[in-house]
């Protein structure tokens, strides 16, 4: 993928040119409370990151983590993707935003053109959402996406109880 767009976003691949926003958006109060602290504490640590958790999605999987900016201001406000986790059958959509954007609709703006990037262009059968039963402003966007809860999972090596939630692409297809 180049780079999607939306009426307000420019949805494009992560690089290493984006470390300094990245280390900002991993220290955010939201991110560690609901994503989990990768101990990410200077342009280094992110620079790494990026280099060896972000970019090799992209080469094995077709898709990854993307920047979300502001069409208007080209400044970066958050991340929109999708992640292929160990124990989850499907790729799953994940999101973060600076919360100076929040509840600002443009997570789900972002979210809306990364389903279609995951239907249309990778034909993806289904894609999933997990997080965390506390962290209400993500359920309410998978929701406005037409995913839909399945069940409760534990994925490996994390003791936390994640919230699954889940949607069929293609009508033949049903979630899980």
């Amino acid at each position: 993928m180049d780079k999607l767009e939306s009426d307000r976003l420019l949805i494009r691949p992560i690089s290493i040119i984006d470390a300094a926003f990245m280390l900002q958006l991993m220290n955010t109060p939201g991110w560690i409370g609901f994503i989990g602290d990768r101990n990410v504490k200077d342009r280094t640590a992110a620079s790494n990151y990026i280099l060896t958790r972000i970019i090799p999605s992209y080469h094995s999987n077709g898709f990854g983590l993307y920047l979300v900016l502001l069409k208007s201001k080209n400044i970066p406000i958050g991340i929109c993707g999708l992640v292929k986790r160990e124990g989850l059958d499907h790729p799953d959509l994940g999101f973060a935003v600076m919360p100076e954007y929040e509840r600002q609709g443009y997570i789900t703006e972002a979210s809306k053109k990364i389903l279609e990037f995951a239907e249309k262009q990778l034909q993806l059968p289904t894609i999933y959402g997990i997080t965390t039963q506390s962290n209400i402003a993500a359920i309410r966007v998978l929701e406005k996406q037409g995913l839909s809860f399945q069940q409760t999972v534990q994925l490996p090596q994390n003791k936390n109880e994640f919230l699954l939630y889940a949607k069929a692409l293609h009508k033949e297809d049903v979630a899980p």
